[in-house]
């Protein structure tokens, strides 16, 4: 395996792992909303919103990187990568290999993005339930 996809499965492998931990996060954000009180659960949720508002436009541009990197995959006619294959055309192959690992590495990005943006909105279907049940239950009279 050359050293330049050794690095760049290791990327993937990493930012996989990420991905795993995010939604063992997410997971675990669930099981204990339960056992938190609500404003340990709008804290967190605050918390969320805050990282995830800082990396928005990030999210962004990596949202309209990956669109881009999909048109131009879609418009490469296969019959030209079979003709670049048969006459060798190394460069032509390479920046194509290039490409297809940027929009890999994109795409991972956005998976971790997601699961971000998944965490804030589970938080906050966590929060508007609690308000719901607080507001069904009767008011303790003084």
């Amino acid at each position: 395996m050359s050293t330049a996809t050794a690095n760049f499965t290791k990327q993937l492998h990493d930012n996989l792992e990420e991905v795993e931990e995010r939604a063992k996060s997410l997971k675990k954000s669930i099981n204990s909303a339960s056992k938190k009180t609500q404003s340990e659960i709008q804290s967190k949720l605050d918390e969320a919103k805050a990282k995830l508002d800082a990396k928005r436009q990030e999210f962004d541009q990596y949202r309209a990187k990956l669109k881009t990197q999909f048109e131009e995959k879609e418009s490469e006619v296969k019959l030209n990568v079979e003709e670049w294959k048969a006459n060798r055309e190394v460069k032509k192959l390479g920046h194509r290999a290039d490409k297809a690992e940027s929009y890999a590495a994109t795409a991972l990005f956005l998976a971790v993005a997601m699961m971000e943006e998944a965490e804030e909105a589970t938080l906050e279907a966590i929060c508007s339930r609690l308000d719901a049940e607080a507001a069904e239950a009767p008011k303790a009279v003084k």
